[in-house]
């Protein structure tokens, strides 16, 4: 199990941000929200807050011009992690499979041991994610959620095993009937995608988690 969510954390850590700027306010259906996912609402200001805390971050960082100008979309591509959550957390749901404080906690650690420690981690995830340190971890339980989804739902580092997972996410995302705000794009159940953005992660992510050696036995 272990080693399940090693692997699956660190080939997700592939990511190098590039979406569109924030700006939005909300569309006249749904005013203030950068997207309602499920009958939940994104609000324009908590996806502020999650750029302004990247931000920061960035600025902080010795690598902050870099950095700042890898990622001058980060406002979608931060909408698009939020949705993306919803999603494989109703996926999941699904499937009944969870996850544990415990386990998030686990696997953060084991991350942290592979990168050099909690600073090397949080540069890392800064770096190639685009996720602030206050942020890792959602990011930590959403990638050890799709493995746990692969392997509840039987996935096997397939073809048909990665595309079982992929009509989890899709099946997921249509229940869910996602509303974007026009001025971020539109959403694409089929393709997963934000407008033509779509994060690496989540086909890098769901290939590991579907990997001989995530599985439990006799998968």
């Amino acid at each position: 199990m272990h080693r399940r969510r090693r692997t699956a954390l660190s080939l997700s850590t592939a990511l190098l941000v590039a979406a569109p700027s924030l700006a939005a306010c909300g569309n006249e259906a749904h005013p203030g929200a950068a997207a309602v996912v499920g009958g939940g609402r994104i609000e324009v200001s908590a996806l502020q807050s999650q750029v302004e805390d990247v931000r920061r971050a960035q600025q902080s960082s010795p690598q902050s011009a870099q950095l700042v100008g890898a990622t001058g979309q980060l406002g979608r591509a931060k909408l698009y992690d939020l949705i993306v959550d919803r999603i494989v957390e109703r996926a999941a749901d699904d499937a009944g499979a969870r996850v544990s404080r415990k386990e998030i906690q686990t696997a953060r650690g084991e991350a942290a041991g592979q990168a050099g420690g909690e600073e090397q981690l949080a540069a890392m995830y800064l770096q190639q994610r685009g996720v602030a340190p206050d942020q890792i971890d959602d990011a930590v339980r959403r990638d050890v959620l799709v493995g746990k989804l692969a392997e509840r739902i039987g996935a096997t580092n397939t073809p048909e095993g990665q595309q079982k997972v992929n009509e989890a996410f899709v099946a997921a995302s249509k229940k869910l009937d996602i509303d974007v705000n026009p001025r971020y794009g539109t959403w694409d159940d089929q393709k997963m995608e934000l407008g033509d953005y779509k994060a690496p992660w989540i086909t890098q992510v769901t290939q590991e988690a579907t990997a001989p050696e995530a599985q439990p036995a006799g998968a």
